[in-house]
């Protein structure tokens, strides 16, 4: 088992219940654990939500959350999963000034180093769309950075395993 501190996603399968946010955030807030990463979407199984947290800690810790998660009723099953084990993203979006578009060469060409897409240009400003891993992200805002960012923001990360989660005949089963 591993001891030392590393990042690990925590994939959690619900039913959507109100205060469940609340209720899986407090057995992270009680052991002094940081969430550095949330996302709640749809998952593969109607009417079941996925969440999936990223923490930095030990894998034993991680362990004892995932048990502690699964204790919550609404819950159906939780998993945990490092980074080598996960297929993920992560999304930026980036607001600058319009006349930077056409007026400064080099953010053309940053543009199409770094894969960014353009989503929308208006008079006063244009939207970038960056996905991939947290690193291309901020290696984009830090070029972007030196000529201006109107707004930024991140999403969480988001994942699938690259081995098969049962999770499926789990759910085949619920649904029944």
């Amino acid at each position: 088992m591993n001891t030392e501190k590393q990042l690990y996603t925590v994939s959690i399968y619900t039913e959507n219940n109100i205060g469940l946010l609340n209720r899986i955030s407090a057995i992270f807030q009680r052991r002094h654990i940081n969430i550095e990463s949330l996302n709640i979407s749809a998952s593969e199984i109607e009417n079941v939500s996925k969440f999936i947290i990223v923490v930095n800690m030990i894998e034993e810790d991680v362990k004892k959350i995932i048990g502690q998660i699964e204790k919550q009723v609404e819950v159906i099953k939780a998993y945990y999963h490092n980074l080598d084990e996960i297929i993920y993203q992560i999304s930026g979006l980036f607001k600058i000034k319009s006349e930077l578009l056409f007026e400064e060469r080099q953010i053309q060409n940053i543009i199409k180093e770094s894969n960014a897409r353009i989503v929308t240009v208006n008079k006063d400003f244009f939207v970038l769309e960056k996905s991939g891993r947290k690193e291309e992200i901020v290696a984009l805002y830090d070029k972007l950075s030196v000529y201006g960012i109107m707004q930024y923001t991140r999403s969480g990360l988001i994942s699938v395993s690259k081995e098969e989660m049962k999770i499926s005949t789990l759910l085949e089963y619920y649904n029944n």
